[in-house]
């Protein structure tokens, strides 16, 4: 299986809301479906089952969903 990898930066924010990261990279349709995945333990962060939704997601983590991989950056 291929996994689709996608880069996202901060820019000048110190951190994004998991929910928000996952709208934002187009991962998913809406914050309400990132909500459910999340919190339903279908999102890894760093390897680990995430399920809070508004984890403050930082740079140099890794954000895993069904085969697509998100690496955050500064």
């Amino acid at each position: 299986m291929t996994k689709q990898v996608l880069d996202f930066s901060l820019g000048q924010y110190e951190y994004i809301a998991l929910c928000d990261l996952l709208k934002l990279t187009g991962v998913v349709d809406s914050g309400g479906q990132a909500k459910v995945l999340i919190t339903e333990g279908y999102i890894l962060r760093n390897g680990e089952v995430e399920t809070r939704k508004t984890a403050k997601i930082r740079a140099n983590e890794r954000i895993e969903l069904d085969g697509v991989v998100i690496n955050v950056r500064e």
